[in-house]
Parts: structure tokens; sequence; C-alpha cells
């Protein structure tokens, strides 16, 4: 099983044609069989697809509207409707998009789950946070996995209602096994505070159960959230419910294991259930 996260940072990005091109390129490459990503944006102005438009879009919201430059629908495109995916908005992102969560999976999607983690819902407000998701099968195994995009521990909505929304309702999913995967804007660097957090609640990470990683570092300089920042953090991961056998965990798409497509680095892991 081949898992990757990426927050995409889609549309912020310079030359951002060639670097969908690139990350499509890159997926073709690994052939991963789910992929999560964050800060999938769409112009709020943007023309509406039809329905016929969509390929291999599954649903999690009969409400949601996809427009023409929907960062997921262009990057399956690229990759020639291989993928399933879906997609759902959380807030206005950068004062003009429709900023959202996205899943990709080349198993059939075979239901979805589309639920704000934040009790602040208010669409304009950043800080109304979702958490976006699929059930497929994978590998012979029935699982979820699920994107998320998190506030920081001392947010004016912390991290810690976040989370606890959260798990309140991944735990309603077992005994399936679940992959949390995104920006968590939590450092596994800094004790006492999300990362301990998340590893308390139950759930695992799956870089120190690597049997092969690096440094695990998807954030090396100031970026937007953490403009102060000048040490390399670790704040993308995925997590996982059940315990797992992880083969690898490798930071890509940060120069050297694909190229820099985001002002954040992925994630790849490769484990057995």
């Amino acid at each position: 099983m081949k898992l990757l996260t990426l927050n995409a940072h889609a549309w912020m990005e310079e030359n951002q044609h060639d670097k969908l091109k690139q990350l499509a390129a890159f997926i073709y490459e690994q052939q991963f069989d789910v992929i999560a990503l964050q800060e999938v944006n769409q112009s709020m102005e943007e023309t509406p697809l039809s329905p016929d438009d969509l390929g291999a879009y599954y649903s999690a919201d009969p409400e949601v509207v996809i427009k023409r430059d929907n960062y997921a629908y262009v990057l399956n495109g690229l990759l020639s409707d291989a993928y399933q995916w879906t997609w759902a908005p959380a807030h206005v992102g950068f004062a003009k998009y429709d900023e959202g969560l996205a899943i990709l999976s080349k198993t059939p999607i075979t239901a979805t789950v589309n639920e704000y983690v934040s009790s602040l819902q208010d669409y304009d407000n950043y800080r109304s946070r979702k958490i976006v998701g699929v059930q497929t099968v994978v590998d012979g195994v029935q699982a979820w996995f699920v994107s998320g995009h998190y506030n920081w521990w001392n947010d004016e909505e912390s991290f810690r209602g976040l989370w606890d929304r959260t798990t309140k309702v991944l735990n309603s999913f077992a005994p399936t096994p679940v992959f949390m995967m995104g920006d968590f804007n939590n450092a596994a660097e800094v004790r006492g505070e999300g990362y301990d957090y998340v590893l308390q609640s139950g759930w695992s990470d799956t870089y120190p159960n690597a049997a092969v990683r690096d440094e695990g570092h998807t954030v090396i300089k100031a970026i937007a959230g953490w403009e102060s920042n000048a040490e390399p953090l670790r704040i993308d991961f995925i997590f996982s419910n059940k315990a797992a056998q992880v083969q690898s965990s490798t930071v890509v798409l940060n120069g050297k294991t694909g190229p820099v497509v985001s002002d954040h680095f992925g994630v790849a892991v490769e484990l057995e259930l």
C-alpha cells in the first residue's frame, strides 16, 4: 500500500501549471494507491463544470459545485482519470478561492466522509476546518483514508478541539483501519502540544515505525502560517488507528525525491496491514 499526503498550496505557486504537470508525472511514476491533498483550491468566480465533465469524480456532498480550475480536477485530468477522486471546500482561501481537501484513489471509492471538525463553521473564516475522506479497498483491505488541514495548538480555535471532534468521527468507523493524513500545523519536535496529543489519543505515527525513513521534515523555511520559522519542521503526517508494518516513510517532492511543487514537501509511506 503506497500513500501520499501533500499540502498543494494550489494556484498560489509560481509556474503553477508546470508544477501541476510535474506532480502528475511523479504520481504516475510512483503509482500511489491513495493521495491526500490539502489547500486544494478553485476560483470562486470560475465557470462550474457539468456532471458530464467530471469524469471519475465521486461526490462527498451533492451541494458542492466543482469549478473548471478545481486543482484536483485539473490534476486528475493530467492523470488520464486513472484515479477516482473527491473534494469538498472548507472555507474561503487567500480571499478568492474555495479552499478544500481532496482524496484521489486508484481503487473504487465506496463511501465518503465530509465533516466540519471545528466548532466554527463560518465559510469566510479560515479557522473553519473540515475532514474529507474515502472508503476503498487496497491490497484486499477495506480502509478509510482521510485528509485534514488543522489549526495551531494555541489558535483561538485550537488544534485540541479539532482533534477531539476528528476522533469522534473517525472512531465511528471502527474496527475498519483508518489513515489520517495531512497538514497538522503541529510540529513533531514540540513536546506537550498537538503531536503528543494525537499519539496520546491512541493513534500511531507511521514515520517512527518505518523500517526505512529519512529526516522527515516537510517545511524547511518560513511559509504562510509559519512566517517566523527558521528551522526544519515535521508537520505533515500519516497517522494510523491500527498497527501497520511500515516499510518506508520518505519526504518527497522536495527537489531530491521528486520536484518541488508546493511550499510544503510531501510524505510518501509504503506499508502493509
